[in-house]
């Protein structure tokens, strides 16, 4: 995938949660896209004044890699030919995975969280501060499973503690789950740098982790949060907006995809999807819908 690719798919992502601008604080994200379709009304030689302010803000030093919108178009920018600023990294000594320890033998998600501390199956964990392996019931029957940990996250050790996770504990309230009822991860178990989206060579790295909990906790469903995850999990691109509605599974597990919570605080329209989405899942965790595919 070219860098113009790269960027588009991002763009169409952000724009598909709701968002109209990122911090490209001169362009929308229809105007951004509008110049990667390549309808320019100047020559390449003279680029349009717009365009060169894109690229002096990324030439520009990174003003809050925190922002859970700073993302994969820094990178996609620096491919096709941008000199941003390198983002800071955490020098740490690589720390050994223990010797000879297969998936299979990791016996309890203590032993998978343990695991994941000192996992250098990827790159990421010199990056993050903390490992963020899931919490909840390790015997839970339902089981959320969101795209990667966040800044708050990341600072933590916990996943969805910031604001989105804050409104997952309460849609979670409105089907009578406690947070300490369910167990909730994600696909990812270090932060990717400035909340870019995950890397495939990473999710190859972290879904042995998240496959191995799968089996441990025996959920009787999943929900997928987002539209990351939900592609992940189901190995497609097929949009969101067409996986939601209807019963899929993961490794024999009935999963259910909704909006994820983040999405719900830019656009407070897809809450109504959101609820129908968790009670159907709701409906499979007692009985009450038929967990085959496309039910």
């Amino acid at each position: 995938m070219d860098a113009k690719d790269l960027l588009r798919r991002y763009l169409e992502q952000r724009r598909e949660m709701g968002e109209s601008e990122l911090v490209l604080d001169r362009m929308s994200v229809d105007e951004a896209m509008t110049l990667l379709a390549g309808k320019r009304e100047t020559a390449a030689g003279n680029r349009d004044a717009r365009a060169r302010a894109v690229e002096d803000d990324v030439a520009a030093p990174v003003r809050d890699l925190n922002d859970p919108q700073v993302g994969d178009w820094r990178t996609a920018l620096r491919a096709a030919g941008a000199t941003p600023d390198a983002m800071p990294t955490k020098q740490t000594a690589a720390p050994s995975n223990p010797v000879g320890v297969t998936m299979e033998q990791l016996d309890s998600l203590n032993d998978i969280a343990a695991h994941v501390a000192s996992c250098t199956r990827c790159p990421l964990y010199s990056t993050a501060l903390n490992p963020v392996p899931g919490e909840g019931n390790p015997d839970a029957d339902f089981m959320c499973v969101g795209e990667a940990p966040g800044a708050t996250e990341d600072e933590t050790g916990r996943p969805f503690i910031g604001a989105a996770g804050q409104l997952l504990t309460k849609i979670l309230g409105a089907i009578g789950l406690a947070r300490e009822d369910v167990f909730i991860c994600n696909v990812l178990k270090h932060r990717p740098p400035g909340n870019r989206n995950p890397m495939p060579n990473e999710v190859e790295a972290c879904s042995p982790y998240l496959i191995r909990q799968i089996e441990l906790v025996k959920p009787k469903v999943i929900l997928a949060l987002g539209t990351f995850a939900a592609q992940t999990l189901l190995s497609t691109k097929t949009p969101i907006g067409k996986l939601r509605g209807q019963v899929h599974r993961y490794h024999g597990v009935p999963l259910v995809v909704t909006y994820h919570p983040a999405a719900l605080l830019r656009n407070p329209s897809w809450k109504r999807p959101t609820w129908e989405d968790v009670q159907l899942a709701h409906r499979i965790l007692t009985g009450a819908a038929d967990p085959q595919p496309g039910a």
